[in-house]
């Protein structure tokens, strides 16, 4: 799945009141520190990872937490 599809599903999934968060997350996957999952990922996986996410700060731990929920073999 290219990114500006999984950048779109994650949009409709961030609240605009969390667009540091949405930042962080296209920052990231600019950057390499996320990468798209190796299987596509049901509606329901997507926004419990994403849900997860918002829970904390968009820092380093949360985006690695994020990592990990969207490619398991992540080594972050």
């Amino acid at each position: 799945m290219p990114i500006s599809t999984l950048l779109a599903r994650i949009r409709r999934l961030v609240p605009r009141s969390g667009d540091q968060h949405f930042d962080e997350i296209v920052r990231s996957f600019g950057v390499g520190t996320l990468r798209p999952p190796p299987t596509p990922m049901s509606d329901g996986e997507l926004a419990r990872a994403i849900a997860e996410f918002l829970k904390e700060q968009p820092s380093s731990e949360s985006v690695g937490a994020l990592g990990r929920r969207l490619d398991p073999t992540t080594p972050l």
